[in-house]
């Protein structure tokens, strides 16, 4: 499987990657898919802190005990929660990330993390303290690089102007190319990798979309224009998977490192991985998909 190099950063990770927050709650079936997904070439693992309060890190490093020299491991900080309580609510202070990464160290058994993203963030943050606590835990030798997890334009450009990140996770698919117009020319620019999550847009960009869709639609999309536009989709890329296509679209974007769809079952596994064997889009086919999504844009947080 092809890698790209995260931001500017030494880390090299599959342009493929694998976000556990769906991982099944068989603990046996949650490691076969991820020794399946290191078997596929996936060696990028997107975890957080919050999911499931901590198990699902805890699932992952039982799953790559022994593996860890060939693999790239992201977790999350910035949601407070505590063991054993219910709720959470937002801590992007240098206390609770210095505090909080020592629990995510613990759960995953490993001695760094490679990528530290604080999972959230808005203007109203200690920016500056944030920023302050992700480049101690570097010097400090438990993380390698931050990056931050928002689809928020005017706290990314922040971040961009103030810190060291090598990274930003966003939503970006076929039916949410806000990113287009807000934020991907100017991190390609910085030299500043995004890690694209919700790629297949929750499995409504697939074979099984029309099945998928919600009757109260998606995003600003109503189930009637998700119908058309999967139909139109579906039609346009035959004989090929709608998924995997959806997924080679992200993937082809010159700022997108790495796009990290979900899987809960070995088939949908095995079918993000083939998209790595598809051959990258031209602009003539990029811009096709284009013509049948309707374009979205950010009404707030400009």
């Amino acid at each position: 499987m092809k890698k790209h190099q995260l931001g500017t950063s030494d880390l090299v990770i599959s342009e493929i990657g694998f976000g556990t927050m769906s991982l099944p709650q068989d603990e046996k079936e949650a490691i076969r898919l991820v020794h399946e997904a290191i078997d596929q070439g996936i060696n990028f693992f997107d975890t957080a802190d919050l999911y499931d309060q901590g198990r699902i890190e805890s699932v992952l490093g039982k799953a790559i005990k022994g593996k860890r020299d060939d693999l790239v491991i992201a977790t999350k900080v910035g949601n407070h929660w505590e063991q054993g309580k219910d709720g959470w609510y937002w801590d992007p202070s240098k206390a609770y990330i210095k505090e909080a990464v020592k629990g995510s160290l613990q759960r995953l058994g490993i001695d760094a993390i490679d990528l530290y993203q604080l999972h959230g963030g808005t203007l109203d943050d200690p920016i500056d303290e944030t920023i302050e606590a992700f480049e101690e835990l570097k010097q400090e030798g438990l993380i390698r690089y931050y990056g931050i997890s928002s689809i928020r334009p005017n706290v990314i450009r922040e971040y961009v102007k103030r810190s060291n990140l090598v990274s930003v996770m966003m939503q970006y698919s076929l039916l949410d190319r806000r990113p287009e117009e807000a934020v991907l020319d100017l991190l390609h620019e910085h030299h500043i990798s995004v890690i694209a999550r919700g790629p297949v847009a929750k499995g409504l960009l697939s074979e099984k979309g029309l099945d998928k869709i919600p009757a109260n639609g998606y995003l600003s999309h109503s189930p009637d224009e998700l119908q058309k536009t999967i139909e139109q989709l579906l039609e346009h890329v035959k004989p090929r998977d709608l998924s995997q296509v959806a997924l080679r679209y992200v993937i082809d974007h010159p700022a997108v490192a790495t796009a990290i769809p979900g899987a809960s079952r070995l088939s949908q596994l095995l079918d993000n991985a083939k998209a790595a064997q598809l051959e990258p889009l031209n602009q003539a086919e990029r811009d096709s998909l284009r013509q049948l999504t309707p374009a979205l844009f950010y009404d707030q947080h400009r």
